[in-house]
């Protein structure tokens, strides 16, 4: 019980320091006149994938790898099958026009990728190197570049300015304080909420000798998904679910591409053969599944939420037997 206890707390203290880290930083980078959408895609991207990164590198440096490796996939089917799923359920997603272009194939490209990597089947040493993450990283910020490019493109396609609608923040040298107090607040969080997490995960798998990668996969990568789950129903209860899949797709963008490969960069990640044969290609096909979908029927609904929350429930099962 105290092992759950840790991992419970580990879980909560990250949740609230990422929040604190993305409020604070926020609110600083909008005092220094930096765009609401260059915040949107840098600093509040970067805090809601901090637990996960954080989680990530904390494993590897202590050698549980397998730990790390199924948080970053357990998290993206967790996002695609549980939290679409759920949203769809609540009210219909309808499509964005940028999620087919850009969001999917950059999701499913980053999803081949790391399957490719992982399996190694030129150098056959099942691991990601420096080089490689080096690589996701490249990917990562070319990504953001581009994103922030034609979101740009596109605001100029309509009328009225994101600034205008957004609420600055109150200036003065105590409120920059508080600021920047939140900000530290939020980084100890993510510190010491990383360092508690792994430490309950580590020992509850050991007492209860269940694997790290099962571990990863189910309680690591759902926990770590219940912000965006969380976040996800509020928006549906209140019909506001325009950009939910976009937000989705760009998660799992995220995990890879930073989360494996800032940690990679740290230090190699060497990969267990299951994950990547076994449960990559859960997350390939989950993720190839949602094209059809968007194609034919341009939205999720209550069909496709069956479907998705159906694939999730199969897997978990599949996994824990």
């Amino acid at each position: 019980m105290l092992d759950i206890l840790i991992l419970a707390v580990g879980l909560a203290v990250l949740i609230i320091g990422g929040d604190f880290l993305v409020r604070g930083a926020s609110n600083l980078a909008l005092r220094l006149k930096i765009s609401p959408l260059a915040v949107g895609l840098t600093i509040v991207a970067f805090g809601t994938s901090a637990p996960e990164l954080l989680i990530s590198v904390k494993s590897v440096l202590l050698g549980h790898e397998d730990l790390a490796m199924g948080n970053v996939i357990g998290s993206n089917i967790c996002n695609l099958g549980l939290v679409l799923g759920v949203t769809a359920l609540i009210t219909p997603i309808r499509l964005e026009r940028s999620t087919l272009r850009v969001d999917w194939p950059m999701t499913m490209f980053s999803s081949l990728l790391l399957y490719f990597v992982g399996s190694n089947h030129f150098f056959n040493n099942r691991r990601i190197d420096t080089w490689e993450g080096l690589l996701f990283v490249f990917l990562l910020c070319a990504f953001i570049f581009n994103s922030m490019v034609q979101s740009r493109k596109d605001t100029k396609n309509k009328e009225g300015s994101p600034e205008e609608d957004l609420e600055m923040p109150p200036s003065g040298a105590k409120s920059i304080l508080r600021d920047v107090g939140i900000l530290l607040i939020g980084i100890a969080g993510l510190y010491y909420g990383a360092e508690w997490f792994v430490m309950g995960a580590e020992r509850v798998a050991r007492s209860l000798g269940i694997d790290e990668r099962v571990i990863g996969i189910t309680m690591v990568a759902l926990g770590t998904s219940l912000p965006e789950l969380v976040t996800s129903v509020i928006a549906a209860m209140k019909k506001q679910t325009d950009l939910a899949l976009g937000n989705l797709l760009g998660s799992n963008i995220f995990n890879i591409l930073s989360i494996l490969g800032i940690t990679s960069v740290i230090k190699a990640i060497h990969i267990d053969p299951v994950i990547i044969d076994y449960d990559a290609k859960w997350m390939l096909a989950l993720t190839a599944m949602l094209f059809p979908i968007m194609i034919i029927r341009r939205k999720f609904d209550k069909p496709e939420g069956i479907i998705l929350l159906a694939f999730y429930a199969i897997y978990i099962y599949q996994v824990l037997l």
